[in-house]
């Protein structure tokens, strides 16, 4: 467990590059597979930045090289799971994976591919090359951010020696990098992160990704965001909701505006009430209805206050027994509760 949260940190890390140690990984990873040195090592604000700098670097016709990823990334890793393979067997190896790198699997590869997705999205919109914005990411070693693998195939800790020490000590001290023959770009860690509890980028103020030289990500629980769609959050009114043409959009509006202020400054009405609740129903243009149950909690709070809560159930719901069991995954004859917490 404690192995596990070392390597939980070195994936959410946050702040500045330890440079000289991130340069030293990427020497040793280019020892290791049997490479020369690369003549230059370049650093960029964020994986955009060091996309453009590559691109900026090969317009201009400086000596790059090929990309040196296989032989950098690819071809030790295999080599090691390989290694593990045989040493535990099949099954062996499929417990290995769980108590190593699926806690942080999920995660750290929906955070890579929203990296992914915004760096093609900023760069092909500013340039227009999408084909080749696209191949470069194809070259980058993740860093931080291969932490799941690195923890699994038991790197990290060598002296520079071992096949997966270069990679580790990159992950430990910095973002993303890009190998070429005579060149390495390397990309410094964001400055900021906020995920929800389920791991995903999320934050309604601001953005949930940000690097030092102004590439971010905006979220909510999840969902990418416009960064000026955050600012009116604060501010939003039912006929505002109403008017995004966007569904998708309109339901992150809905749920940080609150279901029940929704519903209740829309003047919907209750469409059935029995012993589990209130089933309440607005009609949206373009989009389902938003059907919601309101329940009371049976446990008093400290202060002997009832908390009353808004669950959103699936449009067709017709009952609040329905919505209340749909919530439990059972069928309305079947849920019959002792006690409602």
């Amino acid at each position: 467990m404690e192995e596990l949260g070392r390597w939980r940190r070195v994936a959410a890390r946050t702040g500045p590059a330890d440079r000289a140690e991130a340069e030293t990984g990427v020497r040793w990873a280019y020892r290791a597979a049997g490479l020369a040195e690369p003549e230059r090592i370049v650093w960029a604000g964020s994986p955009r930045g060091a996309v453009t700098a590559v691109t900026a670097m090969k317009e201009a016709g400086e000596e790059v090289g090929r990309s040196v990823r296989r032989e950098v990334r690819t071809l030790p890793w295999a080599a090691e799971r390989e290694r593990l393979h045989r040493l535990l067997g099949p099954a062996g190896w499929s417990e290995h994976w769980a108590r190593t790198a699926a806690p942080l699997w999920e995660t750290t590869r929906s955070l890579v591919e929203r990296v992914r997705t915004g760096v093609v999205e900023e760069v092909v919109a500013s340039s227009g090359q999408g084909h080749a914005v696209r191949s470069i990411l194809l070259d980058a070693v993740f860093g931080q951010h291969d932490a799941p693998w690195l923890f699994a195939l038991g790197a990290g800790g060598g002296d520079g020696t071992g096949p997966l020490d270069g990679l580790a000590a990159v992950a430990r001290a910095a973002g993303w990098w890009w190998p070429y023959e005579k060149v390495a770009v390397v990309a410094e860690r964001p400055l900021e992160l906020h995920r929800d509890e389920a791991g995903r980028l999320d934050r309604s103020d601001g953005p949930a990704l940000a690097f030092p030289d102004g590439f971010a990500l905006h979220a909510w629980k999840g969902m990418p965001v416009p960064a000026d769609f955050l600012a009116e959050l604060g501010s939003l009114t039912p006929e505002r909701i109403r008017a995004e043409e966007n569904a998708e959009l309109r339901r992150v509006m809905l749920e940080h505006h609150g279901y029940d202020r929704y519903l209740t400054e829309s003047g919907a009405r209750p469409v059935h009430r029995d012993s589990t609740g209130v089933l309440w129903r607005i009609d949206l243009e373009d989009d389902e209805p938003v059907v919601a149950v309101e329940v009371v909690n049976s446990t008093p709070e400290p202060d002997g206050t009832y908390r009353t809560y808004w669950l959103r159930v699936p449009p067709t719901t017709r009952t609040a027994r329905e919505g209340v069991a749909w919530t439990f995954g059972l069928h309305p004859d079947a849920y019959e509760p002792m006690v409602q917490s």
